[in-house]
């Protein structure tokens, strides 16, 4: 086998065999730079949601309906 045919791992060769996801602010094709958004300006957009309480996690606040813990 020549040097030529012989194929590198995708992480010599900077490739990756991942597929391309959409921004999730946008939609464009995100950039490995800015992996997972397409942008810096994305990027920013996603951190003042997270910063506003625009995302957060169903649940019970604390303290509220744990009656086992009264004494």
């Amino acid at each position: 086998m020549s040097k030529q045919s012989e194929s590198k791992p995708a992480a010599q060769t900077g490739r990756s065999h991942r597929r391309v996801r959409p921004c999730p602010v946008c939609g464009r094709p995100a950039v490995a730079v800015q992996h997972p958004f397409c942008s810096q300006r994305c990027r920013d957009v996603d951190l003042g949601r997270w910063l506003k309480g625009s995302y957060h996690i169903p649940g019970r606040a604390p303290g509220l309906g744990e009656e086992d813990d009264d004494p």
